[in-house]
């Protein structure tokens, strides 16, 4: 199986599993739903949905969608483009990787802010107010103006501040809060993946075209 082909089977994996789940979620539970994951009190399937970036951050309002979904898919097209150049030019399998989860995060997060808002109707806080696909009344928003869905919430550690603290003291802590979802969860393997083997993945290549000069020095001066 060639280098091309495993990245495509890994970007659409990634995708056909986050879109799956997301569809799940969005047509099987109402807003803020919270299901415990094997009996865990630390580990939740929580249905939310957020306006703009992972891990449920938000850029602005209806202007700040837009530009943020716009960024999103010319970062991808850019970034896909790279991976390309990067199976061409036979680079280092690792940093195709990590790049292919970063692109295929992406990707997935982009579909939601393209198109939920139009194939699925708001979801409500009440079990009676289950979202449905492609409801004869029409989506809740508009195209390009959809909201990411998330669902995976580990607030695996809690603890409030003491008051003497200044600044926090009082407040609540808990790790982790964000509630996150697949796409979220590729993008983050990825970038880490990339710190992580950084100097490998780059200083490996320095030294390699540096021995493939020196190797042609010699073969030139023979």
């Amino acid at each position: 199986m060639s280098k091309k082909t495993k990245v495509i089977l890994l970007i659409f994996g990634v995708l056909l599993l986050d879109q799956v789940v997301k569809f799940i979620i969005k047509t099987n539970m109402y807003y803020h739903q919270q299901i415990p994951i094997l009996g865990q009190d630390w580990a939740f399937i929580h249905f939310v949905e957020n306006n703009g970036m992972a891990f449920g951050l938000s850029l602005g309002e209806e202007y700040g969608k837009l530009a943020l979904t716009t960024f999103r898919i010319i970062t991808v097209i850019v970034l896909g483009f790279f991976i390309r150049q990067l199976i061409d030019r036979k680079e280092r399998f690792g940093l195709i990787i990590s790049l292919s989860l970063i692109f295929a995060g992406a990707m997935g997060n982009i579909i939601d802010s393209i198109f939920y808002g139009v194939i699925f109707n708001e979801s409500g806080y009440i079990p009676a107010e289950i979202a449905t696909f492609m409801p004869a009344e029409g989506g809740y928003s508009k195209l390009f103006h959809g909201k990411v869905v998330d669902m995976f919430y580990f607030p695996m550690i809690e603890w409030n501040w003491p008051e003497w603290m200044p600044l926090i003291g009082g407040n609540d802590f808990q790790f982790f809060r964000p509630v996150f979802n697949i796409a979220d969860s590729s993008i983050c393997i990825g970038m880490f993946i990339l710190l992580i083997f950084y100097r490998d993945f780059f200083s490996g290549n320095i030294k390699g075209d540096k021995k493939e000069e020196k190797v042609s020095v010699e073969a030139q001066a023979e």
